[in-house]
């Protein structure tokens, strides 16, 4: 794991939508990650020189939602433009920010223009080896005390929100064939990288039901932000990390300039995985049991 700031050059061209040509040289995949960095439409070239440098420093780049303050048209075009000089594929998840002015087709569709993937449409496969998977996620609590889906219809409603979260993950995590699997969230699976927030809010910074799907499938690692008081680093039960990138934390916690960066070593016997098949989808294999 390296924190951002150091690096050495690469000079494959990206592949945005498709898969990455590996780095057989170094059999490792290096994966940067930030959230919260909340564009505001006079913070243009606030961040443009920093999020250039990345290309050096990674294959692939993160945004793990919160890219606006309000989420209006003028602010994600400030995004965009601080992206101009980004080279690698680019994936992203929205944040509760980005959502405040009602208008988060327009802020997707401003992004997807840009070449930015979506995860919360469609996981992204960026190499034989090496696939993404993600989703905002919800709110509602952590073990003993998440919220339940009891009483008012409008409680039943809150944690329903969080359930289609947790089945859109999974169904994500299933499409992929890589053996390697990275989740990107912007609210929190685990309560161990909120700790260091108000307790009273902890119900509000993200929610245990994504961790299922998350070991289930054996994730490698996943980037999640929003607590930006929290704790950088965590792990889920099954003993997966967890890095809480918001930029505040990556900042103070990880030390570098805006954007962490995690490195993933490829087996040398790495073989693509078979993806799970689709609910209610036949395959030879089915049709024969």
């Amino acid at each position: 794991m390296t924190d951002g700031r150091n690096g050495g050059a690469r000079g494959d061209e990206p592949v945005a939508f498709g898969r990455r040509k590996e780095d057989r040289r170094s059999r490792v995949v290096r994966i940067a990650a930030v959230g919260d960095f909340h564009c505001g439409e006079k913070d243009g070239g606030l961040y443009r020189d920093q999020f250039a440098r990345v290309n050096d420093q990674a294959d692939v780049l993160l945004l793990a939602g919160d890219l606006t303050r309000r989420g209006t048209p003028a602010e994600i075009e400030v995004v965009i433009k601080e992206l101009v000089e980004v080279r690698i594929p680019i994936l992203a998840v929205l944040g509760n920010h980005d959502h405040e002015s009602g208008q988060p087709e327009k802020v997707n569709e401003a992004l997807r223009a840009r070449g930015v993937h979506l995860l919360d449409e469609s996981p992204f496969e960026l190499n034989e080896h090496v696939g993404f998977a993600g989703v905002k996620g919800y709110m509602g609590g952590f073990g003993r005390y998440t919220l339940t889906a009891f009483g008012e219809a409008e409680t039943k409603t809150f944690v329903g929100t969080t359930l289609e979260e947790v089945q859109k993950l999974e169904y994500s995590l299933r499409r992929l064939s890589t053996p390697i699997r990275v989740v990107l969230l912007h609210y929190a699976p685990i309560m161990e990288t909120v700790m260091g927030e108000p307790e009273q809010i902890f119900p509000f910074l993200g929610n245990d039901r994504l961790l299922e799907p998350i070991d289930r499938f054996n994730a490698a690692v996943v980037f999640h932000g929003h607590a930006h008081h929290g704790t950088f680093a965590g792990k889920t039960p099954a003993g997966v990390p967890v890095f809480n990138v918001s930029m505040v934390r990556v900042r103070e916690d990880a030390g570098a300039e805006l954007f962490y960066v995690h490195e993933i070593p490829i087996p040398a016997d790495a073989e693509p995985a078979a993806s799970e098949p689709e609910p209610g989808v036949e395959t030879p294999e089915t049709v024969a049991r």
